[in-house]
């Protein structure tokens, strides 16, 4: 995105002047976060919708010592932060704030809780909440396992939605993935029995390690298992077709085949003998439990991108038992 720099007033409110607080966004935590903190400054338009709207529709939060960071004795009345009590929706990493809104508007009776540390992105919900009269939409710009850790209220969530967050592709990186055993049973603990968390990645080998995470949490249900599996299922398509798994932080060339001899593939692949080989021997999934493309999940501009460069997306759906 193409920031430019917002120009300096000191009667703006504190929060748009505080978005370059955290050169480290590891300092002082006991576990790796899954962002990096990109740039905060907003052009004119976006500027002036945070003036407006901030302190309506950002949730100032009791920090630790970062700036996306909760402290670990806060305390938030949600009902009085949406002046109604109603079921929460949790949408985790919103980006532009596109998902957000669209929870919002189609479901008007229910509080929509945006987490991001994304500053711009953040402004750009506000615009659309100015724009579509969303009057039941907040935010708070925070590090998303700390919010749930410290702000959310056991069985206190009626829905969570992580959709496209950072896949973090090199495997000395994989520890910053959001999704992984410690976040599946964060939202077991925030989800009331029969809520539901939906999940969704453009990227192969991390709608795999979702599918791996959720299904050995057993707090939690598959709402479509088995579905698309074989040769109806998405994985198989990428495997078969080469279109995006990874050997580190790069893909597989154009054009490989999944099926050719294990012998050929590691060195024109650049994949580990054994991943070859377990490809070409099976490259079918076999397990399936993918979800169809929820439909309140509205085409982003990231999606669209993902699509346009021949990436598949991977949709996941679970209920709290």
């Amino acid at each position: 995105m193409n920031e430019h720099p917002a120009p300096h007033d000191p009667a703006a409110p504190r929060h748009a002047h505080d978005h370059n607080r955290e050169p480290d966004p590891d300092l002082h935590r006991r576990e790796p976060v899954s962002f990096v903190r990109r740039g905060a400054r907003l052009n004119a338009g976006r500027q002036a919708v945070w003036d407006r709207l901030a302190d309506t529709v950002l949730v100032d939060v009791p920090r630790h010592r970062a700036a996306t960071s909760v402290a670990r004795d806060a305390e938030l009345d949600w009902t009085a932060v949406f002046g109604r009590e109603a079921p929460l929706l949790v949408d985790v990493g919103s980006g532009l704030g596109e998902s957000t809104a669209q929870g919002a508007a189609e479901r008007p009776d229910w509080n929509v809780l945006s987490v991001e540390v994304y500053i711009p992105g953040l402004a750009a919900l506000m615009a659309q909440v100015e724009e579509r009269d969303l009057p039941n939409v907040r935010a708070v710009e925070a590090n998303a396992p700390e919010l749930m850790d410290h702000l959310l209220a056991p069985g206190s969530v009626q829905e969570v939605w992580v959709f496209f967050p950072d896949p973090w592709h090199k495997k000395r990186h994989h520890k910053r993935r959001l999704v992984n055993a410690a976040f599946a049973d964060r939202v077991a603990r925030v989800l009331a029995p029969g809520g539901v968390l939906r999940l969704a990645t453009d990227w192969s080998g991390y709608a795999v390690q979702m599918r791996e995470v959720m299904e050995a949490q057993a707090a939690f249900e598959n709402l479509h298992p088995g579905r698309a599996a074989g040769e109806d299922s998405p994985l198989t398509r990428v495997r078969r077709e080469g279109r995006e798994l990874e050997v580190g932080a790069q893909p597989l060339p154009r054009g490989f085949d999944a099926t050719a001899p294990a012998s050929s593939l590691p060195d024109r692949a650049g994949l580990g003998e054994a991943v070859a080989a377990s490809l070409a021997e099976d490259p079918v999934d076999h397990d399936g439990g993918w979800a169809p493309r929820y439909e309140g999940r509205p085409l982003t501009q990231f999606e669209g991108k993902a699509l346009r460069a021949g990436r598949l997306v991977f949709d996941l759906a679970y209920r709290r038992r």
